[in-house]
């Protein structure tokens, strides 16, 4: 019996319970005589605490306790790098000693048995700061090479490459273009606020914390704590949004656990949207210099990109900026550099398709930019520059179908039907533009491990530790147990998010269906010939009914040496068409069309789902997003939802196609999946950007494109 529920459209099973308001997120797990704590945070970005001023705030009705660094616990902070940490540098230490780091850092407690008196108290301290100079401006930054150049893929990559002879290259080109592009600072905003819940049972905490990463969260409080990682449970089963925000123990963590702890109660800590800003990282603002050298026929024959981008003063944080410029496209001599700019800030944290959503930007803008200067059609000028191999590690891809991407997506599309002169296609009195742009993200596997239970009456319940932030990880998980053990889908229930489960990696990097679907997929298949095997019988239902009791299975999938054999890589392309208002400035997305090569889809119904967040997420790159940060002392000036602009409903455009192209990876894992979530939104910016030059043949290099910029 099979059910061939892999490859389904089936709807969310979690589905109701989001409707219906019984799934519980982070701050709803309320717990008996629960404390409620604020975080008082420092309106300077550098500087130590001259003198804090509690005696008011500590008299205030229904305070439990003012923690500062005069009087809170000396925390163990043991050495402790986790999969998401950077690996240089060290965590911010709070409550710890009188240094303030940056604008918003957290210089106080207050915990109280009600949210309205923390909050009212926390008002009252009186703090006196000894300022020092900031760093906030990252135009008046020094950039520097990082010590070690971690990526979201928990791999390390040289700061500097170079094959060829990219300077010579470049200086001989027949046809050049050179352009800086600037993408300012971006922040997650999900909407669901990050909280945690804390409660201590003698030497054993439990949280209950929004996170991508549960096993990560439970060993750096260990860590922070000096207490075993085993006596630290996470809880996190449904999460309002991420993005990359969940993917670290943010400092609000440990301050809930230490209110708890003094508190001698559990304690709730829930930051504001303001506190965000400053608590839980964010896309860091990234300047990007490419210049690049072509014959007239249009063959690349040198790519330069250097990028630097902002880290905080304690911690060296780095995204693979320039990692799909080393591969996307084909060229002789290619340079990149990767360098930081230590500042007064918080330290970033990856972001929905970290490094290469904003690399591709300033990639294919250029790429863009040589088109028009070659008079090449820029799916033309792409095609003849397809690369056979991956050039920068010398391998073949596992598979690569960004020729049939660019095929489907521009037919659907229409594109021969555009005419390539700026401000040549209009509709009444709107400027129409067509652009489009390469996409790519790589194929992340890492290790994890799932458990089967099969029980009597035919049912199965399958366990493992990983987080659902929106892409639809119940659901999709739930099908590969079902599809794996031949049960219809309604039999099969999957649990996820808590330590008491089997481990898996971070949810990040479009690695958790590769990872834990194969981690699932094993766990099942074990179960079942377990079950077949000593119930006698080919059927599951009727051996587990025979057998009388349950069968279970712990499974772990790591990957092979296919990495070291082959590049892998999820491919896409993206066409848009923009209308602009020529006396406004204002800018509407009107269609979108994005291909891709994402090897095997679980669900067409999510993935499709995944796609259109990414491009609505991608147009909030382009023509929205913006943290404004005050130069004078690191204040983000629109640290709200009011004047932090985001694509609501009625910016989403009618039309909004996705195309997967049929592709078939034995390599990759062994569900043969690549992910979505990243490449998502990768080349959604850059489609935009080329679209608006088209409209109105103005040529934008610094994001988001608003009205001011195009008047």
């Amino acid at each position: 019996m099979t059910t061939a529920v892999i490859g389904k459209p089936i709807s969310r099973v979690d589905g109701r319970a989001k409707v219906i308001g019984s799934a519980t997120y982070a701050a709803e797990f309320d717990q008996p005589n629960q404390a409620y704590a604020a975080v008082v945070r420092s309106t300077v970005a550098a500087g130590r605490i001259t003198s804090i001023e509690t005696a008011e705030a500590e008299q205030a009705p229904g305070i439990v306790a003012v923690l500062t660094h005069r009087n809170a616990p000396k925390l163990a902070y043991a050495p402790h790098k986790g999969f998401t940490d950077p690996a240089i540098g060290e965590r911010l230490h709070v409550l710890q000693d009188d240094r303030v780091n940056h604008q918003g850092h957290p210089i106080a407690l207050v915990v109280a048995d009600t949210l309205e008196q923390a909050n009212h108290a926390a008002t009252l301290l009186r703090v006196t700061y000894a300022p020092e100079t900031a760093a906030t401006d990252i135009d008046a930054g020094e950039p520097v090479l990082p010590t070690q150049q971690k990526t979201d893929q928990a791999t390390t990559q040289p700061p500097e490459t170079r094959r060829g002879d990219p300077a010579g290259a470049l200086a001989s080109a027949e046809v050049k273009v050179e352009q800086t592009y600037v993408i300012p600072r971006e922040n997650h905003n999900p909407i669901e606020m990050h909280a945690t819940v804390a409660a201590w049972n003698g030497d054993r905490l439990t949280l209950w914390d929004k996170s991508q990463y549960v096993y990560g969260v439970a060993e750096e409080i260990a860590a922070v704590f000096g207490i075993r990682a085993e006596n630290v449970r996470v809880v996190s089963p449904f999460v309002g949004g991420a993005f990359g925000s969940g993917l670290r123990a943010w400092s609000h963590v440990t301050l809930a656990a230490l209110g708890a702890r003094v508190a001698g109660r559990p304690v709730k800590l829930m930051l504001s949207r303001r506190e965000m800003y400053y608590g839980t990282g964010f896309r860091p603002h990234t300047v990007q210099r490419v210049a690049l050298g072509a014959s007239r026929d249009g063959r690349l024959t040198a790519i330069l990109h250097d990028g630097y981008e902002e880290t905080s003063t304690y911690e060296e944080f780095a995204e693979a900026l320039l990692d799909a410029t080393r591969i996307l496209h084909s060229c002789p001599n290619v340079y990149t550099r990767h360098r930081l700019v230590p500042m007064n800030v918080h330290t970033p944290i990856w972001m929905r398709a970290p490094g290469e959503a904003s690399g591709v930007f300033a990639l294919e803008c250029a790429l863009d930019e040589l088109a028009v200067a070659l008079d090449i059609d820029p799916v033309e000028l792409r095609l003849r520059n397809e690369p056979e191999q991956d050039e920068f590690k010398s391998l073949p891809f596992s598979s690569r179908s960004t020729r049939e991407c660019y095929r489907v997506a521009a037919e659907r599309f229409g594109w021969s039907r555009r005419t390539p002169k700026p401000r040549s296609m209009r509709d009444g009195r709107w400027l129409i533009g067509w652009g489009m742009a390469t996409a790519t993200y790589p194929v992340n596997f890492a290790p994890a491990s799932a458990m089967a239970r099969l029980l009597p009456d035919g049912t199965a319940e399958v366990t493992s530790a990983a987080s659902d932030m929106g892409p639809g990880t119940w659901t999709s998980m739930t099908q590969v147990a079902a599809d794996t053990l031949g049960l219809p889908i309604e039999r099969v229930k999957f649990s996820l998010g808590d330590t008491r489960m089997p481990r898996t990696p971070p949810h990040g990097g479009s690695m958790t269906m590769a990872s834990v679907g194969s981690a699932v997929q094993a766990a099942c298949r074990k179960a079942r010939e377990d079950a077949l095997a000593r119930g006698g019988a080919n059927d599951l239902v009727g051996a587990m009914a025979r057998l009388g009791q349950p069968v279970e299975a712990t499974a772990d999938s790591t990957p092979g040496d296919a990495g070291q054999r082959f590049s892998m890589h999820s491919f896409g392309a993206v066409f848009t068409e923009v209308a602009v208002d020529p006396d406004l400035g204002e800018t509407r997305v009107r269609r979108i069309v994005g291909a891709y090569g994402a090897g095997r889809i679980v669900n067409p119904k999510t993935a499709r789902s995944q796609c259109v967040g990414g491009m609505i997420g991608g147009m909030g790159m382009a023509l929205m997003e913006h943290s404004v940060v005050d130069p004078r002392n690191g204040r983000v000036t629109n640290a709200n939802l009011a004047e932090y602009a985001v694509p609501v409903h009625a910016d989403a455009p009618p039309v909004m196609d996705v195309i997967f192209v049929d592709e078939k990876d034995p390599h990759v894992n062994p569900l043969g999946v690549k992910g979505l979530g990243e490449i998502a939104l990768v080349g959604v910016a850059p489609a935009i950007g080329n679209a608006v030059y088209h409209a109105t043949g103005k040529r934008l290099r610094e994001l988001p494109i608003t009205p001011d910029k195009l008047l």
